[in-house]
């Protein structure tokens, strides 16, 4: 694995150095969209619609547009200037119990590596967390936003769990939530006991994404089935090509305008 930021973990007058890691990894299938005609690829431009030219990722910026219509550009060294983009401290601001983080708010996790000759600070907060059935509320910034995010112990590693702020958490109102239909003492207790009889111990390794290997075995059986072709993919003009035969065509179209009216 990568690390994908470099910093210290700080609570109290404790500083732990650390390397953060991302936890998980997507196996999805990744498809490209093609003409379903002849299979040739489908893509994009990134065209602006001021000068009309292709532009590259490096020439392009974030900007914010405000009510009245203004327009601000804010460049990577804006953000990098930003305070809390510059601190790399991922920082403990409580240690709550853990049933009280509600799994609604949790979104991306991250392993933590100890990164200093001497791990025991590392070691000790690990242990602490253990031993107290705590969870450490921190707050850090990560790839241009501000995170509020859970720090917990998983096996003999810390984790971060981002959280996505309360004001995120849509409320979930319904109207049928309303009603408060009648149960009976019978239809809870059946309820109950078929529960019981479907009552074991959570192992996720027993579950498996019937989906995606489904997919796959799709993906194989036209491979192997004779569906394949070659994709010949075709170079992109460059820009300056296709704009000065634009010019051109608008020039010859301008001359036979300016003969006829003559």
């Amino acid at each position: 694995m990568r690390s994908i930021w470099k910093g210290s973990l700080a609570f109290g007058l404790v500083n732990v150095p650390v390397k953060v890691y991302s936890a998980t990894e997507d196996h999805d299938v990744a498809f490209h969209q093609v003409h379903a005609e002849d299979g040739g690829r489908i893509r994009y431009q990134r065209r602006c619609e001021v000068c009309g030219e292709v532009v590259s990722y490096d020439q392009i910026a974030k900007a914010y547009d405000s009510e009245d219509g203004q327009r601000v550009i804010l460049t990577d060294e804006d953000f990098d200037s930003l305070p809390a983009q510059a601190k790399h401290e991922i920082e403990v601001l409580q240690f709550v119990p853990s049933e009280q983080i509600d799994p609604i708010l949790l979104d991306r996790s991250y392993y933590l590596e100890p990164d200093s000759r001497s791990p025991k600070a590392y070691a000790l907060l690990r242990r602490t967390l253990e031993e107290t059935d705590r969870t450490a509320v921190v707050h850090f910034a990560l790839r241009g936003k501000t995170r509020l995010a859970a720090l917990r112990v998983r096996g003999d590693v810390l984790v971060v769990q981002t959280m996505i702020w309360p004001d995120e958490v849509r409320a979930a109102e319904f109207a049928a939530l309303e009603e408060q239909p009648t149960i009976s003492k019978k239809e809870l207790a059946m309820s109950a006991s078929l529960v019981e009889s479907m009552a074991e111990d959570f192992d996720p390794t027993a579950f498996t994404d019937e989906y995606t290997a489904q997919l796959k075995q799709l993906i194989d059986d036209k491979l192997s089935g004779g569906e394949s072709f070659t994709a010949v993919e075709k170079e992109e003009e460059p820009t300056d090509v296709v704009d000065l035969v634009a010019a051109l065509r608008k020039s010859v179209e301008a001359r036979k305008k300016a003969r006829e009216a003559s």
